[in-house]
């Protein structure tokens, strides 16, 4: 008999474990950078907002510069033994910081101690490119079976969005009550953490690496190689390309992430000012917003995993792509602050519903040997979708809708509350998308050949329309919400 403080199975629980309690330590710890610096290093300058968005840009940078080359060190290496490296370097990295901030804030310069920041967030993302993908490709071979599957797609959401409600109100009392020094040292203790349990973990021999020692692709008759010698980094990388751009299944998945991503990435920039303009509400309220979104991840998380068995990967994409659409622009035409947290609440646990079925579907249409490489061309691209929407966003509404006003059959609009509803109807059109362009599905195959080969680029789809497996955020995460902590 189980025991009742399993989930799913033994493994997964342990990885599950390490995932809550570092994630926590992540929220901790990119809420006291961001607060360290605006009120101790940046207090009272004018270059403080600036030096506030270097440590977003530092975890940017590394996600687009090394995530797509992490894809195929990870298809080459043990899984468990990345894991367990990538949170010894995460760990030590946190532990220098930590050293080095027992030294008084005036002993350095403010830009040496930027510099250090940035360095590290730096490193801590770019390692973090390792990580997520072979927790990503373990999870795989833990959990088994459609609903368990399912469930450990939910409970990885839920997980994450719970620590972004505990992580930041423990920061500012770490940070000004005991000094930054313990709250980056609540961190350094959450990699150790996370490392015991994921060394505690029994995964099968195959899942962390294949016969030749490593997950890469077996060469084909194009990119054959003498015996004995690996292909090169770049011909290997340009193989993971080939066959992610033959997928007609993959290429339709980063389709609807990319313009996702566009319909949504004004609510994330714009949502601060539609709070205190069109809601009517003071700023010191937008906490609750944050809140009820979090309320509704966690929710939409918890019943995700029973959405998708009742309804299946495929068809629960399009549908909670249409239902966040139309909640969208509902929320655009509020003007009270309870109505607008309804609807922020409501509009979440779709969007949250969409976040687990799209991971099962990414990770069943991915080839064991490929996975690292499929993650490290989709995340990067949508990483890079979601900066661009925050970008155009506050360009539209800094600049071209600035002036816009008036109002049609009694309906009042402006800048913010009409970029919002383009947003909605952008992600209504990709639900409608979703549901006509979501293809029948076969076998995967890890031949870059065959998908060369094979003229309706099917080669890496890999589910039926009612399969479903584990969602391959979590631990360390990039957050679906980007919220800046190092990966």
């Amino acid at each position: 008999m189980t025991p009742r403080l399993t989930l799913i199975n033994r493994d997964y629980t342990r990885l599950w474990f390490g995932q809550a309690v570092s994630s926590v330590g992540d929220a901790v710890f990119s809420t006291t950078l961001v607060l360290w610096v605006a009120t101790v290093l940046a207090e009272d300058e004018s270059w403080a907002p600036m030096a506030v968005s270097g440590v977003l840009m530092a975890s940017s940078v590394a996600v687009l510069v090394i995530g797509p080359l992490a894809g195929v060190f990870i298809d080459r290496w043990d899984k468990l033994a990345t894991l367990l490296r990538t949170e010894v370097v995460r760990g030590a990295l946190v532990v220098v910081l930590t050293a080095v901030s027992f030294l008084p804030t005036d002993a350095l310069p403010a830009g040496v101690w930027l510099a250090l920041v940035y360095a590290t967030v730096l490193l801590l993302h770019a390692a973090g490119q390792f990580f997520s993908p072979a927790r990503f490709a373990i999870l795989a071979d833990l959990v088994k079976g459609d609903a368990d599957r399912a469930r450990a797609a939910g409970i990885g959401q839920a997980t994450g969005e719970t620590a972004w409600i505990i992580g930041p109100p423990l920061a500012a009392p770490l940070l000004f009550a005991a000094g930054i020094q313990w709250a980056l040292l609540f961190n350094a203790l959450s990699y150790a953490v996370s490392y015991v349990a994921i060394r505690s973990i029994d995964v099968p021999s195959s899942a962390a690496t294949t016969k030749s020692g490593r997950a890469a692709a077996e060469p084909t008759s194009k990119t054959s190689k003498p015996a004995g010698q690996k292909p090169s980094l770049g011909r290997e990388f340009a193989d993971g390309v080939r066959f992610f751009a033959h997928s007609r299944f993959l290429v339709v998945l980063l389709l609807l992430a990319v313009i996702g991503q566009f319909g949504l990435g004004a609510l994330s920039t714009l949502n601060v000012f539609f709070t205190t303009d069109n809601l009517d509400a003071d700023a010191h309220l937008y906490g609750y917003i944050g809140m009820a979104m979090g309320v509704g991840g966690i929710t939409g998380a918890l019943s995700g995993g029973r959405v998708v068995q009742w309804l299946g990967a495929r068809r629960s994409t399009w549908i909670s792509l249409l239902v966040s659409g139309v909640l969208l622009i509902a929320y655009s035409r509020q003007t009270t602050f309870l109505g607008g947290i309804a609807l922020l609440f409501v509009f979440t646990v779709p969007l949250t519903v969409l976040n687990t079925a799209m991971a099962p579907l990414l990770l069943a249409a991915a080839p064991p040997d490929f996975r690292g490489r499929v993650m490290a061309v989709f995340y990067p691209v949508t990483k890079l979708a979601s900066m661009l929407a925050a970008v155009l966003s506050g360009w539209l509404a800094g600049s071209v809708l600035t002036d816009v006003a008036g109002s049609v059959g009694g309906v009042r609009f402006g800048p913010i509350d009409t970029i919002f509803a383009a947003s909605g109807v952008i992600v209504v059109l990709s639900g409608v998308f979703a549901w006509l362009a979501l293809p029948g599905t076969e076998p995967a195959r890890k031949d870059t050949g065959a998908a060369e080969g094979d003229g309706a680029g099917e080669a890496g789809a890999a589910l039926t329309v009612d399969a479903t497996s584990p969602a391959g955020s979590g631990g360390h995460r990039p957050p679906d919400h980007e919220r800046g902590r190092p990966e």
